[in-house]
């Protein structure tokens, strides 16, 4: 596996602020920010953050946030403020009104500027966590919080408990004769004109290079020579590290749809890809937020 140049970072990829993880030790951290009024807090419902405008996140003073959240430290921004999330449960109603309403990371991640990006990725993917892992998965004890919402210790069988990340990989297969190919797929789930990279969870005892060349042989049908890493991408659906790789088929007429999990398989020209990015096809490409976009884009734009 080799690294690969890039024209560009992932939006969801960038480093926005400081986590401060150090501080997740100290005593009352939470409840000391609480009280401070330079604390600015992003409250989440559901997987949707309030906007300030179309590429702003609303920011919120602890004392405007209802009762009912949990809440954890997301770290410092430029000013030294320290940063808060705040996370409810999705419901009917929002917990609070916000400037431009309310949108998810899918939608408006690939929008918004580097600490807001960084602080609705980390903050989706902490609430998750927050929400659903409130009982020992060993004893099935409520558990108590502890490191400013990073950590549940067990009350009863004295585990402790982090959140979890799952690496996955999603590949760009490029094509083993022609430097103007790329295959994509279209999950049997989508629209028959929506395409994308392939992707999978890495099994247990597996190498990244082993799980590209794995699951794009199960989706594709296409054996892979070289591997490239391109760069990586936090994605809370629900708890996913995205690992992005670039691979050459060794056979371009081996691709076949599993007929499964991928419902075709696509070899697209770089012309195609081009009208498709620029919303002038009916070939509907992965959104702004994700990788799997930035592994299309890249490849588009590294014309030989």
């Amino acid at each position: 596996m080799t690294a690969t140049g890039s024209t560009g970072e992932s939006p969801l990829a960038r480093v926005g602020f400081d986590r401060a993880a150090e501080e997740r030790a100290v005593p009352d951290v939470l409840n000391a920010a609480r009280r401070d009024p330079s604390t600015r807090v992003l409250v989440i419902h559901g997987d949707a953050a309030p906007l300030a405008d179309a590429s702003r996140l609303e920011w919120f003073a602890p004392a405007d946030v209802p009762d009912g959240a949990e809440w954890a430290l997301l770290g410092r921004d430029g000013t030294g403020a320290r940063l808060l999330t705040a996370v409810f449960a999705a419901g009917d109603d929002a917990p609070l009104p916000s400037p431009a309403g309310w949108a998810g990371l899918r939608t408006i991640g690939g929008s918004l500027e580097a600490t807001d990006a960084a602080a609705f990725v980390e903050a989706l993917s902490l609430g998750r966590w927050l929400l659903d892992s409130r009982y020992c998965p060993a004893c099935g004890a409520l558990t108590d919080l502890g490191d400013a919402g990073w950590s549940r210790r067990c009350p009863s069988c004295g585990r402790q408990h982090f959140p979890r990340t799952d690496p996955a990989v999603i590949v760009a297969i490029t094509s083993a004769t022609d430097p103007d190919a790329l295959l994509l797929g279209s999950n049997a789930l989508w629209g028959a004109d929506r395409f994308s990279c392939f992707a999978g969870f890495v099994e247990a005892g597996e190498s990244l290079e082993a799980a590209v060349r794995r699951e794009v042989a199960e989706e594709s049908g296409v054996e892979v020579g070289a591997v490239h890493y391109r760069g990586s991408q936090a994605w809370p659906y629900p708890r996913s590290l995205m690992l992005g790789f670039f691979a050459e088929a060794l056979d371009d007429h081996a691709a076949r749809a599993d007929g499964e999990e991928i419902a075709a398989v696509r070899w697209f020209t770089r012309d195609e890809i081009g009208r498709a990015l620029a919303g002038e096809s009916d070939v509907v490409l992965p959104g702004r937020a994700s990788i799997a976009h930035r592994l299309i884009a890249d490849w588009h734009e590294a014309r030989p």
